[in-house]
């Protein structure tokens, strides 16, 4: 991460720039005058790709390489040799399953997720800048810029859309920018005497969420908010909304940023928070990544950390259609009466196969607190013996010192809670939760999401809802997260999302549903290893009906930005509501010439969808 004073930052910048400019070198050599006319002569508003005239000359990487020095990175495709040598040790391991988050994440070629179906591959970029610092990053915005090369932002790698990769791009590479540092009385640039002090941490947008509960909870005793999946990348995740599994009692990951340190399209180093430039602030609180510039650094409020944290599972298998309508109405009851609070959070799934999967955890109680709460829906369970099994394993209900929740110790990877980077040599913290590992080198078939109001739990609309479940459950498995809705959450909580870009359909929303299909690790035209595109075809047609079904009972509002569909037609109403022409407005002031553009991200109805040309 880049320290340096603003003075510091300033000469860094212009030295940055000096050879990109027009005119900065006193003799230009016949090469890059040739490479100048090709590029004037491509048609505006048109990026250039390698077999295009004006892509940059191997003296203009040089260029480049003096400024940011190794961090220049030449990216080979493994996937090219994969097609070449599917039967290669290399190759094999790429389609391991299950795959490792922390091998793929430390892969400059490499997604966590292989693609989408009929969506997107995999794509690795033409050249990459792994940069070390914030004036690595502003010597890549400025030579994209310049040189109209397609720019591509990648952190944790973790994007369901496919906005941290695209072929013929000149890749920005944010890993190494992981360092986290806690601050006991933290106050903004700008905002002294404004604010007061609070406790704080910053990271660089590059690290893990593995990386800061290291840091913040398990050795300096607070909590931030931030992802539940652990290997997402921080500045991914703040900026798209970002939930937690706690985020009914903590918020949206958004809701606790103080400050951003932001590289914009003019190849400024910028400081946004409340008090500077505020109206950049907002829009990376929940305006989705890649949009607005690249963020090198965050700084997030540190929380009290509670005594316990929590978990109860189990499954319950009805035995018949009419069996598990009845369980589903138990399901809603309870969660009307006892989940919606600040005390839980995470999943209860549905399965076509009418079984009830209860993936939850808990804060502020202890193990007999939350036995009692789950006792009477226990009981009302058990009372039907012929109607319903219920399988414990391998825990029903655990309760552990917070301190210790994502610590990686020996007893939680011998119980198989946690599993470990099994790299040799990798470090002891690479730890990650088993249930988030399918994920790694996933292809997706199909996944949409949207928001459940509370409304829906009140006394006369229950019923409704549960019907509608039952329903929808009869395509397609679906879930409702309790802890991606913020209605129960606490009135500041509230306050702080709503100061966000996120939808406001989250302020009012018990839970987010989400639908989704997906297969294990493949890749297009790889022998032996492509993707079942008739099956995936099948299971995205079952999650949209799924979903239609669902959507003719009730109403579903919007959806969550980095889970949601691809293939979403009104992106825009959904991911943002009403704050989507306040973006748009943000987009142009710090981007006007869509230097960063994603699929659906605020301004990219504007560009082609590989984002090369620009429509409007």
């Amino acid at each position: 991460m880049n320290s340096a004073a603003p003075d510091r930052r300033q000469l860094l910048k212009l030295a940055a720039a000096l050879p990109l400019m027009s005119g900065a070198w006193p003799q230009a050599s016949a090469a890059a005058t040739v490479a100048s006319s090709a590029l004037s002569a491509m048609p505006p508003f048109s990026r250039v790709r390698p077999t295009d005239p004006g892509w940059p000359t191997d003296a203009q990487w040089a260029a480049l390489r003096q400024q940011v020095g190794e961090a220049l990175v030449a990216v080979r495709s493994p996937w090219a040799d994969c097609r070449a040598h599917a039967d290669s040790a290399a190759c094999a391991q790429l389609f391991k399953s299950p795959q490792n988050p922390y091998s793929l994440g430390d892969d400059l070629a490499l997604t966590q997720t292989y693609g989408w179906v009929d969506a997107w591959t995999s794509s690795p970029s033409v050249w990459a800048v792994a940069a070390r610092n914030t004036a690595d990053v502003a010597a890549a915005v400025n030579f994209a810029r310049t040189h109209r090369l397609r720019l591509v932002v990648k952190g944790g790698g973790h994007s369901y859309q496919g906005t941290s990769n695209a072929p013929d791009s000149l890749l920005m590479w944010t890993r190494h920018l992981n360092d986290v540092a806690l601050h006991e009385a933290f106050v903004a640039r700008g905002c002294e005497g404004q604010t007061a002090p609070v406790r704080a941490v910053t990271v660089g947008a590059g690290a893990i969420w593995t990386q800061v509960y290291d840091a913040v909870t398990t050795r300096g005793g607070g909590y931030v908010q931030g992802g539940g999946c652990m290997t997402v990348g921080v500045g991914g995740l703040v900026q798209s909304g970002g939930f937690g599994s706690f985020s009914k009692a903590y918020g949206l990951a958004a809701g606790s940023l103080l400050e951003a340190e932001v590289v914009t399209a003019d190849g400024q180093v910028r400081i946004a928070n409340a008090c500077t430039h505020p109206d950049l602030f907002w829009a990376l609180k929940g305006g989705g990544g890649g949009s607005f510039g690249i963020v090198t650094r965050l700084t997030l409020r540190v929380h009290p950390l509670p005594e316990r944290f929590g978990a109860v599972n189990f499954t319950v298998r009805a035995s018949s259609d009419a069996a598990y309508r009845r369980l589903i109405g138990l399901m809603v009851d309870f969660c009307a009466r006892s989940l919606i609070n600040p005390h839980w959070g995470e999943q209860l799934r549905l399965r076509g196969d009418n079984l009830l999967r209860v993936s939850m955890v808990f804060q502020g109680l202890d193990r007999s607190q939350a036995q009692t709460l789950w006792q009477p829906f226990l009981d009302a369970v058990a009372a039907a013996p012929h109607d319903y099994s219920i399988d414990f394993a391998p825990l029903k209900i655990v309760s552990t010192s917070a301190r210790d929740f994502w610590a990686p110790t020996l007893i939680k990877r011998v119980l198989g809670f946690i599993e470990h980077d099994d790299r040799p040599g990798a470090p002891e913290g690479n730890v990650f939760w088993p249930g988030d590992q399918a994920q790694a080198g996933q292809v997706l078939h199909g996944f949409q999401s949207g928001w459940l109001s509370a409304t829906l739990l009140r006394d006369d609309q229950r019923a409704t809802l549960a019907d509608a479940l039952f329903e929808a459950s009869r395509h397609n498995g679906l879930a409702l997260h309790l802890n991606k809705g913020l209605a129960g959450a606490p009135p500041e909580v509230l306050a702080a999302a709503k100061d966000t870009a996120t939808n406001p359909a989250v302020l009012d929303a018990f839970a987010l549903v989400i639908c989704a299909a997906e297969g294990p690790p493949a890749y297009p035209g790889v022998p032996g290893h492509e993707p079942d595109v008739a099956g995936a075809r099948r299971r995205a047609q079952a999650l949209r009906a799924t979903m239609d079904a669902l959507r003719r009972r009730v109403p579903v509002v919007g959806a969550y930005v980095s889970e949601s569909d691809f293939f979403e037609s009104q992106w825009q109403q959904a991911f943002w509501g009403a704050n989507y022409q306040r973006l748009l407005a943000v987009k142009d002031r710090y981007d006007p010439d869509g230097l960063f553009v994603v699929h659906h991200g605020v301004g990219s109805e504007r560009w082609s969808p590989d984002g090369f040309t620009r429509q409007a």
